[in-house]
């Protein structure tokens, strides 16, 4: 959804495995959204389309859009021949996958409904207007776009922590993602003819699968990380060391990161609901 430049580079088999997470703590948004049928439904950043096929169970047609080729093929080889309550080789489910820009959605029809998870902070602060836009002309007049991104503070200890090893290693490492607080995306949702109806930040601590979770949390969705101040792969391999290091030491301290094995990653969610005027 991003500036092809900037991408984040997807590896979509570990996507599914080691972070899983993100579709089964989505399914709450898309209880959010509440699907019906005969609606019709954009997937905005679907990733492997776990949440798309949900939305299509649900009885709604659903469409997936991804900026990410790896991604969009994965989901079209999982569910494009996925029937919903067996699992069989059939088209009972109404739903495809496309690949495409947040910031130009180029469809010859509305959308009842945009549905969003974990994708929105991907895209950085100048690209933003220019989605929410796109996204209001994508919807029907009262259309309503239901979401949740990383809130203000997401990560927070993670990041800090990588930035403040790869500075002693002389790197000046910046943080690819945008995390707003709710006044700040409220605003950009009203200035879009978007009205709040709904906007909650939260924190929701998220384990992480095994004991190398924080390697491979890092590993997936670190790439931008890491890139925006040309770390080569040593020194990247470094500096996680010294990041679990750090965070493991906190072990007990009242912020755990860490905790009998598993990582614990403090993630702040912000989730809303808003209607097209």
């Amino acid at each position: 959804m991003t500036r092809e430049r900037d991408a984040q580079q997807w590896n979509p088999a570990t996507y599914d495995d080691a972070q899983s997470f993100v579709a089964a703590y989505g399914s709450s948004v898309v209880d959010l959204l509440e699907p019906a049928a005969d609606e019709r439904i954009l997937d905005l950043g679907c990733g492997t389309g776990h949440l798309t096929w949900e939305i299509a169970d649900a009885g709604a047609t659903a469409v997936g859009l991804d900026s990410s080729a790896a991604m969009i093929e994965r989901a079209r080889e999982t569910y494009s021949h996925t029937d919903a309550d067996s699992n069989s080789n059939s088209t009972d489910v109404d739903l495809e996958f496309v690949y495409g820009d947040a910031r130009s959605l180029a469809f010859d029809y509305a959308f009842d409904a945009v549905f969003s998870n974990a994708a929105l902070h991907w895209i950085p602060d100048d690209d933003q207007d220019e989605v929410l836009a796109s996204v209001h002309d994508a919807l029907c007049p009262g259309g309503r776009f239901v979401a949740e991104l990383g809130g203000r503070g997401n990560v927070a200890p993670i990041v800090d922590a990588v930035q403040d090893e790869g500075a002693a290693r002389g790197y000046d490492i910046e943080s690819p993602w945008y995390f707003p607080s709710v006044g700040e995306y409220a605003r950009r949702l009203e200035d879009a003819d978007l009205e709040v109806q709904y906007a909650r930040l939260f924190d929701r601590p998220t384990e992480l699968e095994g004991e190398d979770g924080l390697r491979d949390w890092l590993e997936q969705f670190g790439d931008r990380l890491f890139a925006s101040a040309s770390v080569p792969a040593d020194e990247r391999v470094e500096i996680v060391e010294a990041v679990e290091e750090r965070l493991r030491e906190r072990e007990g301290d009242g912020e755990e990161y860490y905790r009998d094995g598993t990582w614990i990653a403090p993630y702040r969610r912000l989730r809303f609901v808003a209607v097209a005027k």
